[in-house]
């Protein structure tokens, strides 16, 4: 394989690979990506012709395969990039624990750094992972990232603040090992910076659907309506995993009484679940939400069920689409999802952000690392 003379990367547990289109948009050559997903790997080999796709379990790979297929040898890789799957961590799975096989995925993670010894290593989770355990995983990352010779730093970082339209919070571990300094990208958006951009600013351009319609590939309904509708759109002419999941009757009857902003406390007594007639007022706070055109979206999750949160359209009576979560998730529109539709929710709602991928792959260029440099640490052998 031809030597690049720009930056490389490797995606692990890459998904669709939000975070290697962001570091693809930042000027990354992303070489390689593993996952175990069938459908998110297709995905993933279609819009990332560059990378050569690993498929199977994390445990499986081995540094020296993610090596072969770069075309790489250990310690000339500049950034490693990745996010464990993090539902044994997160607030919404009330099992979450340690005890959870997911947890200990990192632990995958760390093994082919030491493998591979890039330059720079991102990993990106939910920030559930620093209270599980009373932080253990994270005390974990940290300690194996300094034993490696890692100067490593952590944040929360705010979707919203990057220009993403959605109110995400995700920690990242950014490390290197060239004794540079860590670059936080600079928030953009928010106070003393633009203004958020909005559910509007996102999904106003797309067709009108109904309840359970499918109209294929469409055109779009109107020009651009804002410069983040251009940035996704770039050249694409046609609309693409746009169509709307079908909703029982009784959900479509409750659909009526919600206005824009709001939620399951604008729905009849009678209307409401069994389970949420005993729900307090302060409770559930996003189930059953309606998006408002001037807000942002809640987290986009890997299904955009009403059960879980606000996903129904600000003014069609139906659940946000596979492109509509695209868009909140800051996805081209060239970016096809394949796979069964549950799929490609579940692609989009697993990615990190290609935009907040972009922001920090620029964020690290601006430590000005030399991949000609040679660093003191050590280089471990290759498993």
């Amino acid at each position: 394989m031809a030597r690049h003379s720009g930056w490389t990367a490797i995606d692990l547990f890459c998904g669709a690979g939000g975070l290697s289109e962001g570091f693809r948009q930042a000027g990354f050559h992303v070489l390689a990506g593993n996952d175990i997903d069938e459908s998110a790997g297709e995905t993933y080999t279609a819009t990332h012709e560059e990378a050569k796709f690993l498929p199977g379990p994390i445990e499986d790979i081995t540094a020296a395969d993610l090596l072969k297929a770069s075309g790489l040898k250990a310690g000339e890789l500049d950034c490693l990039i990745g996010g464990p799957p993090c539902q044994a961590f997160s607030v919404y799975n009330h099992q979450r624990g340690m005890h959870d096989e997911r947890s200990q995925l990192f632990r995958e993670y760390l093994r082919i750094v030491e493998g591979l010894m890039p330059n720079w290593v991102v990993m990106e989770n939910v920030t559930g992972i620093t209270s599980v355990g009373q932080g253990a995983a994270v005390q974990t990352i940290l300690k194996n990232l300094k034993d490696l010779g890692y100067h490593v730093e952590t944040k929360i970082l705010r979707a919203e603040e990057y220009g993403i339209p959605q109110e995400r919070r995700r920690i990242v571990f950014l490390a290197n090992r060239l004794g540079r300094p860590i670059i936080w990208p600079e928030p953009s958006h928010g106070e003393n910076g633009n203004p958020f951009v909005t559910i509007a600013d996102a999904i106003n351009d797309l067709p009108p659907l109904e309840n359970g319609e499918d109209g294929g590939v469409q055109p779009y309904a109107s020009a651009p309506q804002s410069d983040y509708q251009r940035m996704l759109r770039g050249n694409s002419t046609e609309v693409y995993n746009h169509a709307a999941p079908r909703l029982a009757p009784i959900n479509m009857e409750r659909m009526q009484h919600i206005p824009q902003g709001g939620s399951w406390r604008d729905i009849p007594f009678e209307l409401l679940p069994a389970g949420m007639k005993r729900a307090r007022r302060c409770d559930h706070t996003k189930r059953y939400g309606r998006m408002a055109w001037d807000g942002l979206s809640c987290t986009v999750l890997t299904k955009c069920d009403l059960h879980w949160g606000a996903y129904l359209h600000p003014e069609q009576d139906r659940s946000i689409t596979v492109r509509e979560a695209a868009r909140i998730q800051s996805f081209p529109d060239w970016f096809h999802f394949d796979g069964p539709r549950t799929e490609q929710y579940v692609q989009v709602g697993n990615a990190v952000p290609p935009l907040l991928g972009k922001k920090i792959g620029e964020a690290i260029q601006k430590a000005k690392v030399s991949t000609r440099q040679t660093p003191k640490n050590h280089l471990a052998a290759v498993g």
